[in-house]
């Protein structure tokens, strides 16, 4: 399952949102903190699909690199915060700011090799959304290396967010 690329545009003109991030202003809007930030640029992104950029997948210190070296599973997690800044791109677009959420399941993976660690040259992370709604989130997401797909598959994100009417009702087997 491949992602298209073709038809991203260069982000939505508004002083607000911008078309392209560095490293520093993609880990202002995710969680992802430190060495856990993995991507390092946003290239493009409109309200489907967001392209991101990853060099550091070489590094000896990269925070998921095993004995064995950074396993081709770490695409995944590249991929689920290409998505979380997707969300927040399309939260800041609306005037907001994303809810939290939170990677539920990696479904249809197919992974194309072993390892990350051994590619030189950057990789291209690209997520689109497949469905969604104020509760859950279903993306397609690929990661390819020099136009050549690593892994593919489709990512199921949940939500932290509550009905207002549940937020604002005390549990009553919780109330003090």
């Amino acid at each position: 399952m491949s992602v298209p690329t073709s038809g991203l545009t260069s982000g939505p003109a508004d002083a607000f949102v911008p078309a392209t991030l560095d490293h520093a202003g993609l880990a202002a809007l995710i969680p992802h903190a430190g060495r856990m930030c993995l991507l390092d640029s946003m290239q493009a992104w409109d309200t489907g699909r967001i392209r991101c950029r990853v060099t550091g997948h070489t590094a000896p210190d990269h925070p998921l690199r095993s004995a064995g070296g950074l396993l081709a599973a770490a695409a995944i997690e590249c991929a689920a915060q290409a998505m979380a800044l997707h969300g927040a791109l399309l939260a800041r677009q609306a005037g907001g700011t994303a809810s939290p959420g939170y990677l539920a399941s990696a479904r249809g993976v197919t992974l194309h090799r072993l390892r990350l660690d051994d590619l030189a040259g950057p990789l291209d992370v690209v997520a689109e959304r497949q469905a969604g709604d104020a509760r859950q989130i279903l993306y397609a997401f690929s990661v390819s290396h020099q136009g050549e797909p690593i892994a593919e598959g489709r990512a199921a994100v949940v939500l932290d967010a509550l009905p207002p009417a549940l937020n604002s009702t005390p549990d009553p087997v919780c109330a003090p």
